[in-house]
């Protein structure tokens, strides 16, 4: 995972959903064309180099990011513990609307149009969003997700979707397959070569950010616009 220089100004965020407050790190930068929210799966956080790296790239293409955390930090100390809230996929979902609601009212992103990465349980919560937001979501992309846990969901997602999957993955890679039958939108399942789920192994993690990027500017930018 090579370093990308980060250029633009990194703000930290609270957002009240569902009488907790959350927290997040918003990235706006100039002349930005599209906003993603950041949805991650179990056990990680805003804070990982792998969330981290792609939003940096996507910050490179003219995207602003939300990277959010769905679970207050006592909920983490509890999941870490129980490994049950990381399953919750209608909580994180009911989450991430929120945090939607608050990007379509802040200043620096009420007029960009949204996309979502999920990845994990986090893809869930995104589909099912995605679902249930139509005329907002205009993009999502799944990352070694499991959009099983969101399967009677799928057939109402409007947004384009991307399923990006590692190609040592094999379960998941199945999951996703099926999936892609459920999905009445266009939609793309990408099997990235020698990737293992968490895509730690050499200029994996390049390739979901380069194809996060395409993705996004084509259904988010200008010109999608």
């Amino acid at each position: 995972m090579r370093n990308v220089p980060q250029e633009n100004e990194d703000n930290l965020v609270k957002i009240s959903v569902d009488k907790v407050m959350l927290e997040g790190n918003l990235v706006v930068p100039k002349d930005a064309e599209g906003v993603v929210l950041f949805a991650h799966g179990s056990g990680s956080s805003r804070f990982s180099p792998r969330n981290r790296y792609v939003a940096n790239v996507l910050n490179h293409a003219k995207l602003a990011t939300l990277l959010m955390d769905l679970l207050t930090k006592e909920e983490e100390e509890i999941d870490i513990r129980t490994r049950h809230l990381r399953f919750d996929i209608e909580m994180l979902t009911n989450r991430l609307i929120g945090a939607t609601e608050w990007l379509k009212k802040n200043v620096g992103t009420k007029n960009l149009p949204i996309g979502y990465f999920g990845s994990s349980t986090g893809a869930a919560a995104a589909l099912i969003a995605a679902a249930k937001l139509p005329d907002d979501v205009r993009a999502v992309i799944s990352r070694g997700g499991r959009p099983d846990l969101a399967m009677q969901h799928l057939s109402r997602v409007k947004a384009p979707t991307l399923l990006i999957v590692g190609g040592n993955d094999r379960t998941v890679i199945e999951i996703n397959k099926e999936a892609m039958e459920y999905l009445h939108t266009e939609k793309r399942l990408e099997i990235v070569s020698g990737a293992s789920h968490l895509f730690e192994e050499p200029g994996t993690l390049e390739e979901v950010a380069k194809l996060a990027a395409d993705w996004f500017m084509h259904h988010l930018g200008r010109k999608a616009q």
